[in-house]
Protein backbone atom coordinates (compact mmCIF):
# COMPACT_ATOMS: atom_id res chain seq x y z
CA UNK A 1 0.00 0.00 0.00
CA UNK A 2 1.29 3.43 -0.93
CA UNK A 3 2.90 5.42 1.87
CA UNK A 4 0.53 8.36 1.44
CA UNK A 5 -2.34 6.08 2.50
CA UNK A 6 -0.85 4.93 5.80
CA UNK A 7 -2.85 7.56 7.68
CA UNK A 8 -5.95 6.93 5.67
CA UNK A 9 -6.03 3.79 7.71
CA UNK A 10 -21.55 0.56 -8.44
CA UNK A 11 -24.09 0.12 -6.39
CA UNK A 12 -27.16 2.28 -7.20
CA UNK A 13 -28.12 4.38 -4.23
CA UNK A 14 -31.47 3.40 -2.67
CA UNK A 15 -34.05 6.20 -2.63
CA UNK A 16 -34.24 6.18 1.15
CA UNK A 17 -30.49 6.83 1.48
CA UNK A 18 -30.00 9.16 -1.47
CA UNK A 19 -28.63 12.63 -0.68
CA UNK A 20 -31.46 15.17 -1.02
CA UNK A 21 -31.54 17.41 -4.14
CA UNK A 22 -29.14 20.35 -4.35
CA UNK A 23 -27.23 19.13 -1.29
CA UNK A 24 -29.94 20.30 1.14
CA UNK A 25 -30.50 18.21 4.25
CA UNK A 26 -33.43 17.79 6.57
CA UNK A 27 -32.96 19.99 9.62
CA UNK A 28 -32.78 17.86 12.72
CA UNK A 29 -30.80 17.86 15.90
CA UNK A 30 -27.29 16.55 15.49
CA UNK A 31 -27.74 14.60 18.71
CA UNK A 32 -30.44 12.45 17.10
CA UNK A 33 -27.79 10.95 14.82
CA UNK A 34 -24.95 10.74 17.33
CA UNK A 35 -24.38 8.44 20.25
CA UNK A 36 -22.25 10.61 22.51
CA UNK A 37 -18.74 9.29 22.89
CA UNK A 38 -19.15 6.71 20.12
CA UNK A 39 -17.19 7.09 16.84
CA UNK A 40 -19.25 7.74 13.73
CA UNK A 41 -18.45 7.54 10.01
CA UNK A 42 -19.11 10.47 7.72
CA UNK A 43 -18.87 10.94 3.98
CA UNK A 44 -17.16 14.26 3.27
CA UNK A 45 -19.05 16.45 0.79
CA UNK A 46 -17.04 19.68 0.86
CA UNK A 47 -14.32 21.39 2.90
CA UNK A 48 -13.99 25.11 3.67
CA UNK A 49 -11.41 26.49 6.06
CA UNK A 50 -11.82 24.55 9.33
CA UNK A 51 -15.24 23.07 8.57
CA UNK A 52 -16.44 20.25 6.37
CA UNK A 53 -19.93 19.51 5.16
CA UNK A 54 -20.55 15.80 5.67
CA UNK A 55 -23.24 13.17 5.35
CA UNK A 56 -23.73 10.38 7.87
CA UNK A 57 -22.75 7.20 6.05
CA UNK A 58 -25.81 5.28 4.87
CA UNK A 59 -28.12 8.22 5.57
CA UNK A 60 -29.30 11.48 4.02
CA UNK A 61 -28.59 13.41 7.24
CA UNK A 62 -25.90 16.05 6.90
CA UNK A 63 -23.81 17.89 9.45
CA UNK A 64 -21.21 20.64 9.52
CA UNK A 65 -18.04 19.22 11.03
CA UNK A 66 -15.48 21.33 12.86
CA UNK A 67 -12.06 19.70 13.04
CA UNK A 68 -8.42 20.67 12.86
CA UNK A 69 -7.47 17.78 10.59
CA UNK A 70 -7.52 17.93 6.81
CA UNK A 71 -9.94 15.85 4.72
CA UNK A 72 -11.11 15.92 1.10
CA UNK A 73 -14.53 15.52 -0.57
CA UNK A 74 -15.37 11.90 -1.23
CA UNK A 75 -13.33 10.50 1.65
CA UNK A 76 -15.00 8.55 4.43
CA UNK A 77 -13.81 9.71 7.81
CA UNK A 78 -14.19 8.15 11.24
CA UNK A 79 -14.61 10.81 13.89
CA UNK A 80 -14.77 10.89 17.66
CA UNK A 81 -17.43 13.45 18.66
CA UNK A 82 -16.59 16.09 21.26
CA UNK A 83 -19.66 18.29 21.05
CA UNK A 84 -22.86 18.44 19.00
CA UNK A 85 -25.25 21.37 18.65
CA UNK A 86 -27.79 22.93 16.32
CA UNK A 87 -27.26 26.40 14.91
CA UNK A 88 -29.65 26.53 11.99
CA UNK A 89 -28.18 23.23 10.81
CA UNK A 90 -26.61 20.42 12.86
CA UNK A 91 -22.98 21.01 13.85
CA UNK A 92 -20.43 18.62 15.25
CA UNK A 93 -17.03 19.21 16.81
CA UNK A 94 -14.94 16.06 16.55
CA UNK A 95 -11.47 14.64 16.13
CA UNK A 96 -10.86 12.81 12.85
CA UNK A 97 -9.40 9.44 13.81
CA UNK A 98 -8.91 8.03 10.31
CA UNK A 99 -9.87 8.53 6.68
CA UNK A 100 -10.21 6.19 3.76
CA UNK A 101 -11.12 6.24 0.08
CA UNK A 102 -13.90 3.71 -0.47
CA UNK A 103 -16.04 4.81 -3.42
CA UNK A 104 -18.52 1.89 -3.30
CA UNK A 105 -19.36 2.73 0.33
CA UNK A 106 -20.49 6.24 -0.70
CA UNK A 107 -23.65 4.76 -2.23
CA UNK A 108 -23.42 6.81 -5.43
CA UNK A 109 -25.23 6.02 -8.66
CA UNK A 110 -22.47 5.12 -11.17
CA UNK A 111 -22.00 7.45 -14.11
CA UNK A 112 -23.54 6.10 -17.31
CA UNK A 113 -21.40 4.63 -20.08
CA UNK A 114 -22.66 5.32 -23.60
CA UNK A 115 -21.55 2.98 -26.38
CA UNK A 116 -19.88 5.00 -29.15
CA UNK A 117 -19.20 2.18 -31.58
CA UNK A 118 -16.12 0.21 -32.52
CA UNK A 119 -12.58 1.46 -32.01
CA UNK A 120 -10.18 -0.08 -34.54
CA UNK A 121 -6.40 0.33 -34.10
CA UNK A 122 -5.92 -0.02 -37.86
CA UNK A 123 -7.59 3.36 -38.29
CA UNK A 124 -5.41 5.11 -35.71
CA UNK A 125 -2.18 7.07 -36.17
CA UNK A 126 0.86 5.25 -34.77
CA UNK A 127 3.65 7.35 -36.27
CA UNK A 128 5.08 8.14 -39.67
CA UNK A 129 5.12 5.46 -42.33
CA UNK A 130 8.22 3.32 -42.10
CA UNK A 131 8.89 4.18 -38.44
CA UNK A 132 8.87 1.29 -35.96
CA UNK A 133 5.81 0.98 -33.74
CA UNK A 134 6.62 1.97 -30.16
CA UNK A 135 6.84 -0.89 -27.68
CA UNK A 136 3.89 0.28 -25.53
CA UNK A 137 1.57 0.36 -28.58
CA UNK A 138 2.27 -3.13 -29.95
CA UNK A 139 0.02 -5.14 -27.61
CA UNK A 140 -2.76 -2.57 -28.00
CA UNK A 141 -2.64 -2.91 -31.78
CA UNK A 142 -2.42 -6.68 -31.54
CA UNK A 143 -5.54 -6.78 -29.37
CA UNK A 144 -7.56 -5.53 -32.33
CA UNK A 145 -10.90 -3.69 -32.39
CA UNK A 146 -12.67 -2.87 -29.12
CA UNK A 147 -15.80 -0.99 -28.13
CA UNK A 148 -15.52 2.74 -27.45
CA UNK A 149 -17.53 4.37 -24.68
CA UNK A 150 -18.22 7.84 -23.32
CA UNK A 151 -18.64 8.34 -19.57
CA UNK A 152 -21.42 10.58 -18.35
CA UNK A 153 -20.18 13.93 -17.08
CA UNK A 154 -21.92 15.51 -14.08
CA UNK A 155 -21.47 19.26 -13.85
CA UNK A 156 -23.89 20.96 -11.42
CA UNK A 157 -24.89 24.45 -12.45
CA UNK A 158 -23.88 24.08 -16.09
CA UNK A 159 -26.30 25.87 -18.38
CA UNK A 160 -26.54 24.08 -21.72
CA UNK A 161 -28.27 27.15 -23.16
CA UNK A 162 -25.21 29.23 -22.24
CA UNK A 163 -22.01 27.18 -22.70
CA UNK A 164 -19.94 30.08 -21.33
CA UNK A 165 -21.64 29.54 -17.96
CA UNK A 166 -19.27 26.68 -17.15
CA UNK A 167 -18.45 26.43 -13.43
CA UNK A 168 -15.14 24.64 -14.11
CA UNK A 169 -14.10 27.31 -16.59
CA UNK A 170 -15.19 30.04 -14.18
CA UNK A 171 -13.15 28.44 -11.42
CA UNK A 172 -10.10 28.32 -13.70
CA UNK A 173 -10.60 31.98 -14.55
CA UNK A 174 -10.53 32.85 -10.86
CA UNK A 175 -7.38 30.81 -10.34
CA UNK A 176 -5.67 32.48 -13.30
CA UNK A 177 -6.60 35.93 -11.94
CA UNK A 178 -4.99 35.09 -8.59
CA UNK A 179 -8.21 34.31 -6.71
CA UNK A 180 -7.20 30.80 -5.66
CA UNK A 181 -9.56 30.81 -2.68
CA UNK A 182 -12.50 31.71 -4.91
CA UNK A 183 -11.58 28.93 -7.33
CA UNK A 184 -11.30 26.47 -4.45
CA UNK A 185 -14.71 27.48 -3.06
CA UNK A 186 -16.42 27.02 -6.43
CA UNK A 187 -14.95 23.54 -6.84
CA UNK A 188 -15.98 22.57 -3.32
CA UNK A 189 -19.53 23.74 -4.04
CA UNK A 190 -19.60 21.41 -7.06
CA UNK A 191 -18.49 18.47 -4.92
CA UNK A 192 -21.14 19.25 -2.33
CA UNK A 193 -23.82 19.36 -5.03
CA UNK A 194 -22.73 15.99 -6.46
CA UNK A 195 -19.62 13.99 -5.55
CA UNK A 196 -19.71 12.52 -9.06
CA UNK A 197 -18.44 15.80 -10.53
CA UNK A 198 -15.09 14.27 -11.48
CA UNK A 199 -13.71 17.47 -12.97
CA UNK A 200 -14.08 19.22 -9.59
CA UNK A 201 -11.89 16.54 -7.98
CA UNK A 202 -9.35 16.84 -10.81
CA UNK A 203 -9.09 20.62 -10.52
CA UNK A 204 -8.91 20.54 -6.73
CA UNK A 205 -5.94 18.22 -7.22
CA UNK A 206 -4.44 20.69 -9.66
CA UNK A 207 -4.72 23.48 -7.09
CA UNK A 208 -2.76 21.43 -4.56
CA UNK A 209 -0.30 19.71 -6.90
CA UNK A 210 2.53 22.25 -6.90
CA UNK A 211 2.71 22.77 -3.16
CA UNK A 212 1.61 19.45 -1.66
CA UNK A 213 1.42 16.25 -3.69
CA UNK A 214 0.25 14.34 -0.62
CA UNK A 215 -2.96 16.39 -0.58
CA UNK A 216 -3.37 16.50 -4.36
CA UNK A 217 -3.25 12.72 -4.72
CA UNK A 218 -6.25 12.31 -2.43
CA UNK A 219 -8.38 14.58 -4.64
CA UNK A 220 -7.28 12.81 -7.81
CA UNK A 221 -7.81 9.33 -6.38
CA UNK A 222 -11.32 10.10 -5.13
CA UNK A 223 -12.32 11.24 -8.64
CA UNK A 224 -10.65 8.21 -10.21
CA UNK A 225 -12.29 5.74 -7.83
CA UNK A 226 -15.75 7.28 -8.28
CA UNK A 227 -15.33 7.09 -12.06
CA UNK A 228 -14.14 3.50 -11.74
CA UNK A 229 -17.54 2.54 -10.35
CA UNK A 230 -18.84 2.82 -13.92
CA UNK A 231 -16.37 0.29 -15.34
CA UNK A 232 -17.49 -3.34 -15.00
CA UNK A 233 -14.97 -5.92 -13.83
CA UNK A 234 -12.70 -6.89 -16.71
CA UNK A 235 -13.64 -3.78 -18.72
CA UNK A 236 -11.82 -3.99 -22.05
CA UNK A 237 -13.22 -1.01 -23.88
CA UNK A 238 -11.65 2.33 -24.69
CA UNK A 239 -12.51 5.80 -23.36
CA UNK A 240 -11.19 8.07 -26.12
CA UNK A 241 -10.17 11.62 -25.25
CA UNK A 242 -12.04 12.69 -28.39
CA UNK A 243 -15.31 11.99 -26.58
CA UNK A 244 -15.05 15.01 -24.34
CA UNK A 245 -17.07 13.68 -21.41
CA UNK A 246 -14.31 11.10 -20.84
CA UNK A 247 -11.82 13.85 -20.07
CA UNK A 248 -12.62 14.45 -16.38
CA UNK A 249 -12.00 10.76 -15.60
CA UNK A 250 -8.79 10.72 -17.64
CA UNK A 251 -7.62 13.92 -15.93
CA UNK A 252 -8.15 12.32 -12.51
CA UNK A 253 -6.17 9.26 -13.60
CA UNK A 254 -3.37 11.42 -14.99
CA UNK A 255 -3.04 13.48 -11.81
CA UNK A 256 -3.20 10.34 -9.66
CA UNK A 257 -0.42 8.70 -11.67
CA UNK A 258 1.79 11.80 -11.56
CA UNK A 259 1.42 12.04 -7.79
CA UNK A 260 2.24 8.35 -7.35
CA UNK A 261 5.39 8.89 -9.40
CA UNK A 262 6.26 12.06 -7.50
CA UNK A 263 5.85 10.19 -4.19
CA UNK A 264 8.09 7.35 -5.36
CA UNK A 265 5.30 4.79 -5.83
CA UNK A 266 6.75 3.57 -9.14
CA UNK A 267 4.95 0.22 -9.49
CA UNK A 268 1.50 1.73 -8.91
CA UNK A 269 2.26 4.73 -11.15
CA UNK A 270 3.35 2.37 -13.92
CA UNK A 271 0.16 0.34 -13.54
CA UNK A 272 -2.07 3.45 -13.69
CA UNK A 273 -0.30 4.90 -16.72
CA UNK A 274 -0.26 1.58 -18.58
CA UNK A 275 -4.01 1.33 -18.00
CA UNK A 276 -4.45 4.87 -19.34
CA UNK A 277 -2.69 3.92 -22.56
CA UNK A 278 -5.13 1.03 -23.00
CA UNK A 279 -8.13 3.22 -22.20
CA UNK A 280 -7.04 6.07 -24.46
CA UNK A 281 -4.46 4.80 -26.98
CA UNK A 282 -4.34 8.15 -28.78
CA UNK A 283 -2.54 9.31 -25.60
CA UNK A 284 -3.50 12.98 -25.74
CA UNK A 285 -1.96 13.46 -22.26
CA UNK A 286 1.53 12.32 -23.24
CA UNK A 287 1.85 9.22 -21.06
CA UNK A 288 4.11 7.55 -23.65
CA UNK A 289 6.81 10.14 -22.90
CA UNK A 290 6.81 9.27 -19.17
CA UNK A 291 6.27 5.52 -18.94
CA UNK A 292 9.88 4.46 -19.57
CA UNK A 293 11.21 6.80 -16.87
CA UNK A 294 8.68 5.44 -14.38
CA UNK A 295 9.55 1.84 -15.19
CA UNK A 296 13.20 2.69 -14.76
CA UNK A 297 12.36 4.26 -11.36
CA UNK A 298 13.77 7.65 -12.29
CA UNK A 299 12.90 10.39 -9.82
CA UNK A 300 9.99 12.61 -10.85
CA UNK A 301 10.76 16.08 -12.16
CA UNK A 302 8.47 18.86 -13.29
CA UNK A 303 8.71 19.03 -17.08
CA UNK A 304 5.93 21.48 -17.75
CA UNK A 305 8.29 24.35 -18.59
CA UNK A 306 10.71 22.22 -20.61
Amino acid sequence: MSSYRIWMGPTPIPPETAPPPHGKARREKAGSAIDAGQPVELAVLSVKRQTARCRFLGSDRTVTLRSRRFCVPGEIIRVKPRKAWTHGDPHLSAEIESARIDAPALGLTPLRLEDRGSWDPIRQYWGEEGEPIERWARPIIARGPRRAFEMEQVLPGYDYADPECDPIGMSNDRKDSGDTEGAYTMLMDLCQADLRCLDAHAHLGNLAFDRMAGDAIRHYEVGFRIGELSLPEGFDGVLPWGHIDNRPFLRCMHGFGLCLWRLGQFAEASRIFNRMLWLNPSDNQGIRFLIDDIRAKRVWEDRRDK
